[in-house]
């Protein structure tokens, strides 16, 4: 793919989302960046590659609902295995091409890691997960996130799942792979990056 495949089409969302473009007039660095996400902690908050901040309102309780579903599924298989860690939607990742993305939940292999000191670990991690899963709310288009889906395995995720409710459909994403659509699934496979976990989709439709 191209790079303009991977551009994400955010102002589909607008009706959603409000979109703040700060350069060329403000460059703020990676650090005023954070402190600006942390003085707002209620809202979600991400910069594309291009520099535009992506202004998102918390998500409803139903929304919530799941996708604690989701990461209390995940966390304790991660527990299990050993092998990594996880994070909810508040984690931020600084990906190689520069934007700054929240995935609903994410896991990452405990080398990758123990790469970044500890010191820098309370704020973005300056890289992208293994693992994402992006669910998609009732005011989210589906481009946007299939969009997010394919920016992170241009920026190296092994295994991405774009689970939507609204349809009861995942799409499992995977380096080098067509888009695979799994429609009513009762549960989703996470193996070989997940070597055994399988998330109970029932608990999130």
């Amino acid at each position: 793919m191209t790079t303009a495949q991977h551009r994400i089409p955010e102002r589909d969302n607008a009706e959603a989302a409000l979109f703040v473009r700060l350069q060329p007039a403000l460059c703020p660095s990676e650090e005023q960046f954070f402190e600006f996400c942390r003085l707002n902690d209620e809202l979600r908050i991400e910069r594309s590659a291009e520099g535009e901040v992506l202004i998102m309102p918390p998500a409803g309780w139903q929304t919530a609902e799941k996708n604690a579903a989701i990461t209390y599924q995940l966390r304790r298989w991660a527990m299990a295995d050993g092998t990594g860690q996880t994070a909810d939607s508040s984690a931020g990742y600084v990906l190689p091409n520069g934007a700054i993305r929240s995935p609903d939940a994410s896991w990452l292999r405990n080398d990758r890691l123990s790469s970044i000191p500890a010191g820098a670990r309370s704020r973005f991690l300056p890289l992208c997960p293994d693992f994402v899963i992006e669910l998609r709310s009732p005011t989210d288009r589906l481009a946007v996130l299939q969009g997010k889906m394919a920016e992170y395995l241009a920026n190296g995720t092994q295994l991405g799942w774009l689970i939507d409710p609204a349809s009861r459909r995942v799409f499992v994403y995977r380096p080098g792979a067509e888009v695979e659509q799994l429609d009513e699934p009762e549960e989703v496979p996470g193996d070989p990056v997940l070597p055994g976990f399988r998330l109970g989709i029932g608990e999130v439709w």
